[in-house]
């Protein structure tokens, strides 16, 4: 078992600065990750994006797990604006590939 949701992150997606341990026996299935993260704290998911996210452009993390991870924090602290700002810069780097398709403006 991970003790804590950074390590369960680095175990199933690596890292790029520091190495993932081989001798972890815990079971790697993306959806046990998943419901880890969403019951998670907001100080728990945020260690994580900044351990292994710590630039805006950077971390092994799937774009999408970073939006959900992102989305699960602001929906507990919905009063940061600085928070808000850092995961409106985030999706804007890592966001959709359909935003043409969903921006009303384009006909």
């Amino acid at each position: 078992m991970h003790s804590t949701l950074t390590e369960h992150a680095r175990c199933l997606y690596g890292d790029e600065y520091r190495p993932t341990s081989s001798r972890c026996s815990a079971d790697h299935e993306e959806s046990y990750f998943i419901e880890e993260l969403t019951f998670a704290d907001a100080e728990s998911i945020l260690a994580m994006l900044r351990e292994l996210c710590p630039h805006l452009i950077d971390g092994l993390l799937p774009v999408w797990v970073r939006n959900l991870a992102y989305r699960l924090v602001l929906l507990q602290r919905p009063d940061e604006p600085a928070l808000l700002r850092e995961a409106a810069q985030n999706l804007w780097m890592h966001g959709p590939d359909w935003d043409d398709i969903a921006d009303p403006r384009v006909v």
